[in-house]
């Protein structure tokens, strides 16, 4: 039986040495002998498996899942149908980021201002945890769970459009403060009701008092949220969280 050396199969399938020790070190492709000195040789079913192995990873599915599928133990049809659904999550979520990254662009050149509900569309995953962590720190698991449901549960139109929903209520709260209308107006808490409306939909359970009270907290404590608010009018953080606690007290302590 023919063997090749572990230089010649570098170079016939363009790997490198470190690959083919790995791949052995793991159980994945075991030399069909190893000479003096730990020399690797490998057959012809040792390369035709190693062919195997750079399609499989070329199409991009990791080395366990391919281990698992040239072993007998998943079948190939089945690992690419759930790589393939994976990918299409990814690529949504590129989309978004995308779409974030264009819609950043149009407001640092002056364009129409972000809704802070729409920044941290399509970002990692370690940044959204870090969202999430602070999200679970002020209102609790039950509370976060209950709307990360409620977003799902949603259409994708009716996803899509809450932004603008929350971006058309930010913009009637600057005319009512232009106007000189104070926090507990009832032009203004007219507005605000609409708000609570949203946010309710949005969390899957109407916000108790303090919880909506802490929702307008953050919105003047965070340096990114009072951003863009201010981005709309100034002052405009402060001025709505004023009439959420106005609301708070009046409609649901």
């Amino acid at each position: 039986m023919r063997t090749w050396p572990m230089t010649e199969v570098t170079k016939l399938a363009g790997v490198s040495a470190r690959t083919l020790r790995h791949y052995d070190a793991i159980g994945l492709l075991e030399p069909a002998a190893t000479g003096h000195g730990g020399l690797r040789r490998y057959g012809e079913a040792e390369l035709l498996r190693l062919q195997q192995i750079l399609l499989l990873r070329r199409l991009g599915l990791g080395l366990a899942t391919i281990g698992d599928i040239l072993d007998g133990g998943l079948d190939a049809v089945t690992a690419l149908r759930r790589h393939a659904e994976q990918l299409k999550t990814e690529r949504e979520r590129l989309d978004r980021l995308a779409a974030t990254v264009d819609d950043t662009i149009r407001q640092l050149e002056g364009g129409r201002p972000m809704a802070p509900e729409t920044w941290f569309a399509g970002l990692d995953a370690r940044r959204r945890s870090e969202y999430e962590a602070e999200a679970r720190r002020r209102w609790g698991d039950a509370a976060v769970d209950a709307g990360a449901a409620a977003m799902r549960r949603m259409g994708e139109a009716e996803r899509e459009a809450v932004p603008g929903r929350f971006e058309a209520v930010h913009r009637r709260m600057a005319e009512l403060r232009e106007r000189g209308c104070a926090a507990d107006d009832a032009a203004v808490q007219e507005v605000v009701a609409e708000h609570y409306a949203i946010v309710a939909s949005t969390w899957g359970a109407a916000p108790e008092a303090q919880a909506y009270r802490g929702l307008g907290d953050l919105y003047v404590d965070s340096p990114e949220f009072a951003a863009v608010f201010d981005a709309v009018a100034a002052g405009l953080a402060v001025y709505l969280r004023a009439a959420m606690h106005v609301w708070a007290d009046r409609q649901v302590s």
